[in-house]
């Protein structure tokens, strides 16, 4: 295994699991705010499809070159997660929870219905391509397609009173 590799496994490791820790703790203090979360059924599929998409990176990508290009695409698309981050603060999550609240409409959900999910479905692939691992990037693109639907159609049912 190269440092590249290393370090490129590693962050998308360190990444997904403080994701985690956020989200959980946002999730918290939105249903303490009178939330509720839609869609529950279908999230442990969601986690993992995510960790299997993470060991197939590490299992067939710890003996493989970073190539830098796709690289430099992904470091990209950390800069769009970040703005979308950012922009929604304290109501991220990796779950569907629902506020009586208003949309968030500014940033990325000024021009996106679905920013976040753009940005997955762009780092399922990319990711894996930094590793030269097309495969993987394709069976993960499909299988990601697939709980997508079922995640966006809970999603815009349970958004739709507050769009």
């Amino acid at each position: 295994m190269t440092l590249a590799t290393f370090l490129f496994l590693a962050f998308l490791i360190v990444q997904r699991l403080s994701e985690l820790v956020i989200a959980r703790r946002n999730t918290v203090r939105l249903l303490a705010q009178g939330a509720h979360e839609v869609g529950a059924s279908h999230y442990p599929y969601m986690v993992a499809m995510h960790s299997a998409w993470i060991a197939a990176l590490v299992i067939f990508g710890w003996n493989s070159s970073v190539e830098f290009f796709w690289l430099f695409v992904f470091v990209i698309l950390q800069v769009f997660r970040v703005w979308i981050l950012v922009t929604l603060g304290p109501r991220w999550t990796t779950r569907i929870i629902v506020l009586a609240q208003p949309l968030v409409r500014k940033g990325p959900f000024k021009y996106l219905s679905h920013p976040n999910y753009t940005l997955v479905v762009a780092e399922i692939f990319v990711a894996p391509m930094v590793l030269g691992l097309i495969w993987v990037a394709l069976v993960f693109m499909l299988l990601n397609a697939a709980m997508l639907t079922v995640r966006i159609r809970s999603e815009n049912a349970a958004l739709a009173p507050f769009r």
